[in-house]
């Protein structure tokens, strides 16, 4: 199962871009061995800044053929961590790759967040774009710990 996290703006160096990479990383590597993985990072950025509804052209581009597409939102599901899991495990089993998307300072645009399979929120308060992106990374990494029975998630 590939995943692919599809994000407005580029990261540069910095603790952000150090998080996301190591739980990636990390995450694709305890998951070959359960069919979890590779996972990567595709940015995209408006340079025109005309908005939500370029952002979106510019994100459905990046988005992989047949994958899940699930954004991240404000609007969406909360849930806990193995519910997280257990929906990963389903869409590996399912034989399916997984594109999460994450918008701008804006959001997602109304249209490409109703083509969503599923929409998932870190809480009910808005998160910086770039906080979102590493609070992904590490739930991934946690999911695949949580599936692989390892002794990470605490719970």
């Amino acid at each position: 199962m590939k995943v692919t996290v599809c994000a407005v703006g580029r990261l540069r160096k910095g603790s952000e871009l150090e998080l996301i990479s190591d739980y990636l990383e990390r995450f694709s590597k305890a998951g070959r061995s359960f069919g979890l993985g590779p996972a990567s990072v595709v940015e995209v950025e408006d340079k025109k800044n005309l908005g939500m509804e370029a952002e979106a052209a510019l994100l459905e581009r990046a988005i992989p053929a047949g994958a899940v597409l699930v954004t991240l939102d404000e609007r969406g599901d909360l849930v806990s961590s193995p519910e997280f899991a257990a929906r990963v495990a389903g869409w590996r089993d399912a034989g399916r790759d997984l594109a999460f998307v994450i918008g701008g300072a804006d959001g997602i645009a109304p249209a490409l967040r109703a083509k969503a399979d599923w929409s998932l929120s870190f809480g009910r308060m808005v998160w910086p774009h770039m906080l979102v992106r590493v609070m992904l990374a590490e739930q991934l990494y946690r999911a695949g710990q949580i599936l692989a029975g390892t002794p990470y998630h605490r719970a």
